[in-house]
Protein backbone atom coordinates (compact mmCIF):
# COMPACT_ATOMS: atom_id res chain seq x y z
CA UNK A 1 0.00 0.00 0.00
CA UNK A 2 1.32 3.22 -0.96
CA UNK A 3 0.81 6.20 1.67
CA UNK A 4 0.79 9.89 0.07
CA UNK A 5 1.77 12.37 2.76
CA UNK A 6 1.23 15.29 2.48
CA UNK A 7 1.40 16.55 6.22
CA UNK A 8 4.96 18.41 6.96
CA UNK A 9 4.47 16.37 10.26
CA UNK A 10 4.27 13.30 9.01
CA UNK A 11 6.95 11.17 9.13
CA UNK A 12 7.61 7.38 7.76
CA UNK A 13 9.31 5.14 10.13
CA UNK A 14 9.99 1.66 10.29
CA UNK A 15 10.65 -1.02 13.26
CA UNK A 16 12.13 -4.79 12.91
CA UNK A 17 9.95 -7.25 14.87
CA UNK A 18 8.96 -11.21 14.82
CA UNK A 19 5.68 -10.39 14.21
CA UNK A 20 2.90 -7.56 13.10
CA UNK A 21 2.86 -4.80 15.71
CA UNK A 22 -0.15 -2.49 15.28
CA UNK A 23 -0.21 -0.87 18.50
CA UNK A 24 2.89 -0.75 20.27
CA UNK A 25 3.71 -1.30 23.52
CA UNK A 26 5.59 1.44 24.74
CA UNK A 27 6.22 -0.26 28.40
CA UNK A 28 8.04 -3.27 26.79
CA UNK A 29 11.62 -3.71 26.49
CA UNK A 30 14.47 -1.65 28.23
CA UNK A 31 14.09 0.68 30.43
CA UNK A 32 17.47 1.77 30.22
CA UNK A 33 17.35 2.02 26.34
CA UNK A 34 19.14 4.67 24.96
CA UNK A 35 16.12 6.94 25.09
CA UNK A 36 14.58 4.98 28.09
CA UNK A 37 11.87 2.76 27.99
CA UNK A 38 9.58 3.45 24.29
CA UNK A 39 8.91 1.93 20.90
CA UNK A 40 11.87 2.31 19.11
CA UNK A 41 11.82 3.05 14.92
CA UNK A 42 13.97 4.27 12.51
CA UNK A 43 13.18 6.22 9.21
CA UNK A 44 15.78 4.56 7.59
CA UNK A 45 14.34 1.28 5.88
CA UNK A 46 17.50 -0.47 4.65
CA UNK A 47 18.67 0.06 8.32
CA UNK A 48 16.00 -1.80 9.81
CA UNK A 49 16.56 -4.40 7.06
CA UNK A 50 20.14 -5.07 9.07
CA UNK A 51 18.31 -6.81 12.18
CA UNK A 52 15.97 -8.57 10.42
CA UNK A 53 15.93 -12.55 10.91
CA UNK A 54 14.93 -15.38 9.85
CA UNK A 55 10.87 -14.67 9.87
CA UNK A 56 11.13 -10.97 10.57
CA UNK A 57 8.62 -8.32 9.02
CA UNK A 58 9.40 -5.01 8.95
CA UNK A 59 6.66 -3.02 10.35
CA UNK A 60 5.86 0.30 8.37
CA UNK A 61 4.39 3.29 10.41
CA UNK A 62 3.08 6.78 9.86
CA UNK A 63 3.81 9.02 12.70
CA UNK A 64 2.12 12.00 13.06
CA UNK A 65 4.38 14.50 15.63
CA UNK A 66 1.76 17.77 15.16
CA UNK A 67 0.74 18.55 18.97
CA UNK A 68 3.36 16.08 20.41
CA UNK A 69 5.69 17.23 22.67
CA UNK A 70 9.31 16.32 20.40
CA UNK A 71 12.84 16.58 21.59
CA UNK A 72 15.65 16.16 19.09
CA UNK A 73 19.11 15.31 19.67
CA UNK A 74 22.25 16.01 17.76
CA UNK A 75 25.62 13.56 18.82
CA UNK A 76 27.00 16.33 21.49
CA UNK A 77 27.67 16.13 25.10
CA UNK A 78 23.96 16.50 25.78
CA UNK A 79 23.00 13.43 23.62
CA UNK A 80 25.79 11.48 25.62
CA UNK A 81 24.55 12.31 28.98
CA UNK A 82 21.05 11.72 28.68
CA UNK A 83 22.00 8.44 26.96
CA UNK A 84 24.23 7.74 29.87
CA UNK A 85 22.17 8.44 32.37
CA UNK A 86 19.35 6.64 30.72
CA UNK A 87 21.71 3.47 31.00
CA UNK A 88 21.83 4.48 34.92
CA UNK A 89 17.81 4.09 34.88
CA UNK A 90 17.67 7.88 35.02
CA UNK A 91 15.22 8.88 32.41
CA UNK A 92 14.99 12.81 33.01
CA UNK A 93 13.04 13.72 29.50
CA UNK A 94 9.29 13.95 29.84
CA UNK A 95 8.49 14.26 26.04
CA UNK A 96 6.21 12.42 23.54
CA UNK A 97 8.65 11.50 21.31
CA UNK A 98 12.48 11.43 21.50
CA UNK A 99 14.88 11.53 18.08
CA UNK A 100 18.02 11.40 18.19
CA UNK A 101 21.27 8.92 17.17
CA UNK A 102 21.72 5.92 17.99
CA UNK A 103 24.87 4.90 20.64
CA UNK A 104 26.79 2.89 18.26
CA UNK A 105 28.56 1.29 21.64
CA UNK A 106 24.95 -0.97 22.07
CA UNK A 107 24.52 -1.62 18.26
CA UNK A 108 28.29 -2.78 18.15
CA UNK A 109 28.88 -4.73 21.16
CA UNK A 110 31.29 -1.98 22.92
CA UNK A 111 28.55 -0.86 25.49
CA UNK A 112 30.79 -1.77 28.09
CA UNK A 113 34.46 -0.09 27.07
CA UNK A 114 32.17 3.03 27.23
CA UNK A 115 30.66 2.56 30.73
CA UNK A 116 33.21 0.78 32.77
CA UNK A 117 34.99 4.29 33.62
CA UNK A 118 37.77 3.00 31.51
CA UNK A 119 37.57 5.94 29.82
CA UNK A 120 36.16 9.88 30.95
CA UNK A 121 33.13 11.29 29.08
CA UNK A 122 34.25 13.14 26.85
CA UNK A 123 36.23 10.28 25.41
CA UNK A 124 33.03 8.38 25.51
CA UNK A 125 31.19 11.08 23.53
CA UNK A 126 34.39 10.72 21.15
CA UNK A 127 33.85 6.96 20.88
CA UNK A 128 30.31 6.60 20.66
CA UNK A 129 30.64 9.41 17.10
CA UNK A 130 32.35 6.67 15.43
CA UNK A 131 31.27 5.55 12.45
CA UNK A 132 27.30 6.05 10.74
CA UNK A 133 25.09 7.46 12.00
CA UNK A 134 21.41 6.17 12.44
CA UNK A 135 18.22 7.81 13.87
CA UNK A 136 16.15 6.51 16.22
CA UNK A 137 12.76 7.45 17.18
CA UNK A 138 11.46 6.54 20.30
CA UNK A 139 7.89 6.58 20.92
CA UNK A 140 7.42 7.87 24.66
CA UNK A 141 3.69 8.23 25.39
CA UNK A 142 0.23 7.13 25.04
CA UNK A 143 -0.81 10.07 22.58
CA UNK A 144 2.43 9.87 20.62
CA UNK A 145 1.14 5.73 19.81
CA UNK A 146 -2.15 6.95 19.04
CA UNK A 147 -0.99 9.23 16.48
CA UNK A 148 1.49 6.50 14.72
CA UNK A 149 -0.37 4.74 12.26
CA UNK A 150 0.48 0.94 11.45
CA UNK A 151 0.35 0.55 7.49
CA UNK A 152 1.72 -2.35 6.77
CA UNK A 153 4.22 -5.43 7.07
CA UNK A 154 6.64 -6.76 4.65
CA UNK A 155 8.08 -10.21 5.04
CA UNK A 156 11.76 -10.12 5.08
CA UNK A 157 14.09 -11.73 1.92
CA UNK A 158 17.33 -12.05 1.26
CA UNK A 159 18.10 -12.00 5.33
CA UNK A 160 21.76 -12.75 4.68
CA UNK A 161 22.33 -10.38 2.45
CA UNK A 162 21.35 -7.69 5.44
CA UNK A 163 22.97 -9.66 7.81
CA UNK A 164 26.11 -9.44 5.73
CA UNK A 165 26.27 -5.29 5.28
CA UNK A 166 26.00 -5.23 9.06
CA UNK A 167 28.99 -7.61 9.89
CA UNK A 168 30.88 -5.83 7.58
CA UNK A 169 30.09 -2.54 8.76
CA UNK A 170 30.40 -3.95 12.29
CA UNK A 171 34.30 -4.99 11.08
CA UNK A 172 35.10 -1.41 10.05
CA UNK A 173 33.38 0.27 13.16
CA UNK A 174 35.35 -2.42 15.62
CA UNK A 175 38.97 -1.10 13.93
CA UNK A 176 38.15 2.34 13.75
CA UNK A 177 36.80 2.38 17.42
CA UNK A 178 40.20 0.73 18.40
CA UNK A 179 41.96 3.29 17.03
CA UNK A 180 40.48 5.82 18.22
CA UNK A 181 40.48 4.23 22.07
CA UNK A 182 44.68 3.85 21.46
CA UNK A 183 44.47 7.16 20.74
CA UNK A 184 42.98 7.95 23.61
CA UNK A 185 44.60 6.51 26.08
Amino acid sequence: MKIKMNNKDEIHLYHTSQTEIKKPDIYYGRKNADFGQGFYLTPDKEFALRWAKKNSVINEYILDISGLSVHRFARDDEWFSYIYNNRQFKDSLNYDVIIGPIANDTIYNTYGIITSGFVKSEQAVKLLSIGNEYIQYAIKSEQAVSQLVWINSIQVDNVEQYRNILIKEEEEYQKAFAEVLLSIN
